[in-house]
């Protein structure tokens, strides 16, 4: 199954990505399969990513002025399927962020097709709980995407495996250096100041669980899967398992019909 059919991403979506390690693996593998519909893919972020290869992107514009931002899009519009946009390079490496306003204003151009963004940042761990200024996801996001790495099933609640780990024991009522449940990630994926904190009322979200080709990974996926989708929560309709850096990522789609 394509990503495009197991994300169930639907003409004109804003995408926005959130959670733990895999997120720019994953938008740049969903751009490239996206312009076989037809039309522009643009690819950013709101926060900070680092600099995508020729691989990953045809083109990557840099520009501080968003509004020749913009231009420099539309100037190239029909030249290419899939653009990178962000604001500047930084001196870590890392490429700095459109503003969410940006992200509304491209929605409107007629080019645009498909807008996926990165939504905050993980430093590559399994799984991240939110400060307060995170995510930052685009008042027209109308898809999220939320990443949790499976190996973050029975590992310890520490900065080792978590990504602002005392955020999650605040919010779950963990103690610092506890195993890390199934159901733990679920209520964190479902809480209101969790991993999706911050998601347009209207927006679908779909868990990504990545990482289940290591040992004993799609068991461990599927009870996850089944943990998050037995909160019922009305927005989450479907988990999708896979892995990121393989040629096709998706492993298998779980279904609230089948929790």
């Amino acid at each position: 199954m394509k990503l495009k059919e197991a994300l169930d991403v639907r003409p004109g979506e804003v995408i926005s990505l959130v959670g733990g390690g895999g997120k720019t693996t994953l938008m740049f593998a969903l751009a490239r399969e996206l312009p076989a519909g037809g039309g522009l893919v643009v690819t950013t972020t709101t926060t900070k990513i680092l600099e995508p290869s020729a691989a990953e992107t045809p083109l990557l514009l840099l520009e501080d002025d968003e509004a020749k931002l913009l231009q420099m899009l539309l100037q190239n519009a029909t030249e290419y399927r899939h653009i990178t946009l962000a604001r500047r390079r930084l001196p870590s490496g890392k490429l700095n962020g459109i503003s969410p306003g940006l992200v509304m204003g491209l929605a409107e151009l007629e080019p645009v097709s498909y807008i996926i963004i990165e939504a905050d940042g993980a430093a590559r761990k399994p799984l991240k709980a939110p400060n307060a200024t995170e995510p930052v996801i685009p008042d027209n996001t109308s898809l999220v995407i939320a990443m949790v790495g499976v190996e973050a099933v029975g590992a310890h609640l520490n900065e080792a495996n978590v990504f602002r780990p005392e955020i999650v024991s605040s919010l779950l009522g963990m103690e610092p250096g506890a195993v890390i449940t199934a159901g733990d990630i679920a209520r964190l994926l479902t809480h209101p100041q969790g991993i999706t904190k911050g998601s347009p009322p209207e927006a679908r979200l779909v868990p990504f669980i990545n990482k289940v080709d290591l040992p004993g990974g799609l068991a461990k996926g599927r009870e996850l899967a089944q943990e998050i989708l037995a909160m019922r929560h009305p927005r989450i309709e479907r988990v999708v398992l896979g892995q990121t850096q393989l040629p096709d990522p998706v492993a298998r789609v779980v279904y609230k019909k089948e929790s």
